[in-house]
């Protein structure tokens, strides 16, 4: 019995070096727990930071390492391919989103390190578990007190998200999911400063996630209940065969699964969540939210609906597209009557989030690359656009009402126009890497026929709403004369200031000369079936 039974099993494969970056970054998660709890608190602070630091470059160079011993070609990643039997592939795609979401994450860390004063405060409340203004909250601030294990949290953040667009069935997504956002959760009910509204902002987005997770579940048992399996590429052949006897199932399974992906990228109408949660959040995890949960996101995506549900396009398709126009149309609009910065930025992310779903919708091998290369030009110019409002303060607490920030051009002029030129790349203004990231995933739209062409004239619309957004900001900080002296950009330390160098020159460089890739990105576009 036991002979017949260990013949017919048989071990799943597992190709080491195309999971050793995510192994890393969950080993430097565990480790930074364990700093948590045998490390003085004096000396958790270095301790995590290097530890971080140190865990994503080491992932970094095992992604490298990975990428040029397996030869990145036209077709993919040669000799790459699924491993646990299938539920995590690593191809062309997979290895650019996940280089992609690294290089979010080490600048993001960047940005969680920054101490203001080089021993101030950092954006993290003192002591996590303390009521708002309560007398423990006090004494932790008085000596000096951190919350040092966002580091970790942080980590498994990022392996979540590196997981994510390399599942190749729902289940292992889900799984991915499930562990990038939870750790999110705790990260947004953090911050410092206005302490109540972090916390409503983490309940919120706790609430609303778990609700987009039973709809992905329950899609994904509709998907199961249709194809008998779980796999994307089997999914893809029940469709292809079309011999299903629950083919009813197909077309709400891929719906439902849609509107959990389609909530993690803030489309509208799931996007009510994003507006509160960005202002609310500590601005570090805003930004690497803003960034690494969309580059994430719209890899899992890309992902499902090539793989998986691409032959039954004609039956979902047109669902996305109006959301894809009602997206661009609601973030632009409403980002004209924001008020608060932060808001203000997140509807403006809402309204890309629409952008790159014509990419996505456009059902074409350049398509992906479009979505690629702008994911990763949209989350760097985002990340140092954050880093940034993070430092504009007054009293002690971030500056992020508009009228705050006039005049701010005149008292500080080289960081308000290091953030005018980032906002002219949200805007999609030619030699930064908006013009190209929108040219990107415009082109495909018009050659995918009459609805991607109508999604690019809105999308060229919204971007034109966009523009005045912008440059009412620049306005307020350059050409309107400011009665209060009391708003500062604190001196920022080594941390701050690489990331947002590094944000900026990738924004000028991806505007200037981005065929390298470009070209790179269509490469990686390849998906293993």
């Amino acid at each position: 019995m036991t002979t017949a039974l260990s013949a017919a099993f048989t071990p799943a494969t597992l190709d080491y070096v195309a999971l050793l970056p995510v192994l890393i970054i969950f080993s430097a998660a565990m480790l930074g727990v364990l700093v948590e709890a045998f490390v003085p608190r004096t000396s958790r602070y270095l301790a995590q930071v290097t530890i971080t630091l140190v865990g994503i470059v080491a992932a970094m160079a095992a992604l490298a390492f990975g990428a040029v011993t397996h030869r990145v070609s036209t077709a993919g990643i040669a000799g790459f391919n699924g491993t646990v039997k299938g539920s995590v592939v690593i191809d062309g795609p997979a290895l650019f989103i996940q280089a992609t979401i690294l290089l979010f994450a080490l600048l993001a860390a960047l940005s969680l390190a920054e101490r203001f004063g080089g021993v101030g405060a950092d954006a993290f409340t003192p002591m996590g578990a303390a009521t708002p203004g309560s007398p423990q909250e006090a004494q932790a601030r008085k000596v000096g007190a951190m919350t040092a294990e966002v580091f970790p949290l942080f980590l498994f953040s990022v392996a979540g998200m590196m997981l994510f667009p390399a599942a190749g069935d729902l289940l292992t997504m889900f799984v991915a999911l499930e562990v990038l956002s939870l750790p999110l959760y705790l990260l947004c009910g953090l911050a410092r400063r206005r302490r109540l509204l972090s916390q409503e902002a983490s309940l919120k987005y706790f609430l609303l996630g778990a609700f987009s997770s039973a709809f992905f579940l329950f899609g994904t048992a509709l998907l199961y209940g249709f194809a008998g399996s779980v796999y994307l590429p089997d999914i893809s052949a029940a469709i292809t065969a079309q011999g299903s006897a629950f083919q009813g199932l197909l077309v709400p399974g891929v719906l439902l699964v849609l509107v959990g992906l389609l909530f993690k990228v803030g489309a509208v109408p799931f996007h009510m969540w994003t507006p509160d949660v960005y202002q609310g959040a500590p601005t570090p995890i805003t930004g690497f939210m803003a960034a690494g949960t969309k580059a994430a996101a719209f890899g899992a995506i890309l992902r499902f609906v090539y793989v998986g549900v691409d032959r039954a396009q004609w039956d979902w398709r047109p669902a996305v597209v109006v959301v894809a126009a009602l997206t661009m149309i609601i973030g632009a609009v409403l980002s004209v009557t924001q008020t608060d910065m932060k808001r203000l930025l997140a509807y403006s992310s809402i309204a890309h989030a629409g952008f790159i779903l014509v990419g996505v919708l456009s059902m074409e091998r350049d398509g992906v690359s479009g979505v690629m290369f702008y994911i990763a030009a949209y989350g760097l110019t985002t990340i140092a656009a954050f880093a940034i409002v993070g430092l504009v303060r007054e009293g002690g607490s971030e500056a992020t009402h508009l009228s705050q920030w006039t005049g701010l051009g005149k008292r500080h002029p080289w960081t308000a126009g290091v953030f005018a030129f980032l906002l002219l790349a949200f805007a999609g203004i030619p030699l930064t890497s908006g013009f190209t990231a929108k040219f990107a995933v415009f082109k495909p739209a018009l050659e995918s026929g009459t609805a991607g062409t109508i999604l690019v004239v809105l999308g060229l619309l919204c971007s034109a709403i966009t523009v005045f957004v912008y440059v009412r900001i620049i306005v307020l900080m350059y050409f309107t004369d400011s009665t209060d002296d009391s708003v500062a950009v604190i001196e920022p330390s080594v941390f701050t200031t690489v990331t947002v160098a590094t944000g900026t020159l990738f924004t000028l460089v991806l505007g200037i000369a981005p065929a390298s890739v470009l070209q790179l990105a269509e490469r990686a576009s390849q998906f293993i079936r």
